[in-house]
């Protein structure tokens, strides 16, 4: 199944290069796009060694970023032209009003077993319920982890305030695990793993299941003012992308094989990790469903409607 999918893929994909711009009259053709060294930037590096920029006309070159917040003055400015964003982090620069962003393109959405509060292996907690009153370590406040986690405690017959989040690095929350500094952690892969190896850890709460089963997690995303200043650029950028993306979603060694050359995951642990579903396209409802979410623990200040979000169409 996976080879005759990556052949209907590259059927596809020699099709609509044909009819691309090939670089002609496209506003820009030299991009500098902003990555996170995590598994859902993937796609693009699959773009990049398949050469489906360069059959575009187009350069990409890449930033490593590490929150969407902080590159928002590049965005503006026009010195970086897209970037690796969580559904979060769109919804909540469009909430603030620093940014009118849109879904340009689907990457990852959530999957059993990608992301789960832990706890040492000698730690009384067993379940959700046994997290009243204790602290939980989350990568940012009021962002993807504390969401799905109160979704489960909710579900549990706990109340969001039963439970103290604190925020905590990804790369800081074993030790702080380890030396009882937080009681449990919320944590994401490869850090899940390491938590598993390093501290024999337990699983309390897999937070990408029963309630917060299938809830999107990262795209990427440019400016509404980008995407209309550069519609040419847009769609031969965009139909690059489209290409990965659906390799990565037929075809899990070509993920495999783009990640440790940009991040420090090496080829086993890259090969071992569980990921999320990576598709084409964002399911309207769960992404409606997340900002509901969102909206309903404060986290925003008001509830969108996620449909202005995405482009009815691009170039």
């Amino acid at each position: 199944m996976k080879r005759a999918a990556l052949a209907l893929v590259l059927l596809v994909s020699g099709v609509t290069a044909c009819g691309g711009d090939g670089g002609a009259a496209q506003e820009k053709t030299t991009l500098t796009v902003g990555v996170v060294p995590v598994p859902s930037s993937a796609p693009l590096f699959i773009a990049e060694k398949n050469g489906f920029f360069k059959a575009e006309g187009l350069t990409v070159k890449t930033e490593i970023i590490q929150a969407p917040q902080a590159v928002m003055p590049k965005i503006l400015n026009g010195s970086m032209d897209a970037f690796l964003t969580s559904y979060v982090s769109l919804l909540a620069i469009n909430d603030s009003g620093a940014a009118k962003l849109r879904l340009f393109q689907h990457v990852q959405t959530a999957a059993p077993g990608i992301a789960s509060v832990v706890v040492p292996k000698d730690s009384p907690i067993r379940t959700a319920a046994d997290l009243k009153g204790k602290t939980v370590g989350v990568n940012v406040l009021r962002a993807l982890g504390q969401t799905v986690t109160n979704a489960h405690l909710q579900q549990a017959g706990l109340k969001p305030d039963d439970v103290k989040f604190t925020a905590v690095p990804f790369a800081d929350q074993l030790t702080a695990l380890s030396t009882k500094k937080i009681d449990a952690a919320w944590l994401v892969e490869p850090f899940l793993t390491a938590a598993r190896k390093d501290l024999g850890a337990v699983e309390v709460i897999d937070t990408t299941s029963g309630p917060t089963a299938g809830l999107p997690l990262d795209a990427w995303g440019v400016s509404e003012e980008w995407l209309t200043k550069n519609p040419k650029t847009a769609a031969a950028f965009h139909r690059a992308l489209a290409k990965a993306q659906q390799i990565a979603s037929a075809d899990r060694n070509a993920i495999n094989a783009v990640i440790p050359t940009y991040t420090q995951i090496p080829a086993a642990a890259a090969s071992a990790m569980k990921l999320g579903e990576f598709s084409a396209e964002v399911d309207k409802a769960s992404f409606q469903k997340l900002a509901d979410l969102l909206h309903g623990y404060g986290y925003l200040k008001s509830k969108p409607d996620v449909t202005t979000m995405i482009p009815s169409k691009i170039g």
